[in-house]
């Protein structure tokens, strides 16, 4: 293994109340088990996550990973036998998800926090036009909002997202795959919420749907200013679309930075691995390398990092210690694993700079006055033409 030794970094502090105005969500120590005793599954465990105003928070990982579970748990929509066992969520610094009330949750799920879950589309009631849908969410949360108001609301968010607004009348089975799914995101936006947390709302979608929902999601979080929790095992997504990233393995957060920083520069072997799974657009061709073995039976973890029997840098201490999240990057970012903890030279790959080197500024693109002919270098005054035949 080659590349530097860093400094050695420090653990991320947990369980404190963050007064900062802009974090608008902040998860400390949250574990989340499904079942009780010797057989409950550990989905989530000491999950620390924070969402800023008009964020876009990236969660990432393979299937069974827990990030639904997380999301589900911040909401207090855990259904049985989940159960959260441990850890804090807060709302905007002070009000207590996980203590609330159902009459304030009642008040902050849609007003403040909405949800668009997985397989959104077949959330619709197939027996309802789109039009009393949405003035059914209208009527629940904004009593006294007039029959035309509701209609009025409803024509725009249909508007917002697209559609012509004489699709109102429409049934679900009369839209497409993609148009329900843009209902579903307009009905998620109907009360101005603060975040919006959506859970894989891509899904079984072609891919050029894909693009056009994605975008038109983007344009409305610019518009309206609500953060987003954006949930994908599609790392190579996530690094377009989000601001920063929280990758998650068996339940735990391996590693958080911005979105560029792991796409160009990953600091945990599973963010890696991920990256390797898809092809390269770009650049010299490369065989893509997949992670080997799978995910571990939640019920029956391996000792020390979770991620250590399919790690092809597996230290010693990797078998026997579970590596903490530690904070790399003067706390720009974080890792858990112990091959970022100052004491073993890190692999290159795991080493990269996370800021892409400067372009080179072609000669002739430099002003002749502003540089003495003096300081410029002979080569750079005629360079040589490519020779036939060389690398295009």
């Amino acid at each position: 293994m080659s590349g530097a030794t860093s400094s050695a970094p420090s653990s991320v502090v947990g369980g404190v109340v963050n007064a900062d105005p802009d974090v608008l969500i902040e998860v400390r120590g949250l574990c989340v088990d499904y079942g009780l005793g010797d057989d409950a599954v550990h989905a989530v465990v000491e999950a620390d996550l924070e969402l800023r105003r008009g964020e876009v928070l990236g969660l990432a990982g393979e299937s069974g990973s827990g990030k639904s579970t997380l999301a589900y748990a911040i909401t207090r929509l855990l259904r049985s036998p989940g159960v959260i066992t441990a850890g804090s969520a807060r709302f905007a610094g002070s009000v207590n998800l996980l203590s609330a009330g159902q009459r304030e949750l009642r008040g902050l799920r849609w007003n403040e926090i909405a949800v668009v879950l997985q397989s959104s589309m077949n959330a619709l009631n197939p027996v309802l036009s789109i039009g009393t849908q949405f003035s059914d969410v209208l009527r629940a949360h904004r009593p006294g909002m007039s029959r035309a108001d509701r209609q009025a609301r409803s024509a725009e968010l249909l508007e917002m997202v697209g559609i012509p607004a004489d699709r109102l009348s429409s049934y679900p089975h009369e839209l497409s795959g993609g148009m329900r799914q843009r209902v579903m995101i307009a009905t998620a936006l109907a009360l101005d919420p603060s975040v919006v947390i959506m859970d894989e709302p891509t899904t079984a979608l072609d891919v050029v749907t894909q693009r056009e929902i994605l975008e038109e999601l983007m344009a409305l979080r610019n518009r309206l200013g609500f953060a987003v929790l954006f949930i994908s095992h599609d790392l190579s997504l996530l690094a377009e679309i989000a601001d920063s990233i929280a990758v998650m393995y068996a339940g735990r957060l391996v590693e958080r930075a911005g979105a560029s920083a792991i796409f160009r520069a990953p600091r945990h072997p599973y963010s890696l691995g991920l990256l390797s799974s898809f092809p390269a657009l770009h650049g010299p061709r490369r065989a893509m390398e997949g992670i080997p073995g799978s995910p571990p039976d939640l019920r029956n973890m391996p000792s020390g990092c979770p991620f250590h029997p399919r790690c092809g840098y597996a230290l010693d201490r990797c078998r026997s210690d579970p590596p903490p999240l530690l904070e790399l990057d003067a706390g720009a970012r974080a890792a858990a694993c112990w091959l970022q903890d100052g004491r073993v030279a890190v692999p290159a790959e795991l080493a990269r700079p996370a800021a892409a080197p400067p372009a080179a500024v072609p000669p002739a693109a430099v002003p002749p006055a502003a540089v003495p002919p003096a300081a410029v270098p002979p080569a750079a005054a005629a360079p040589e033409a490519e020779p036939t035949g060389g690398r295009s």
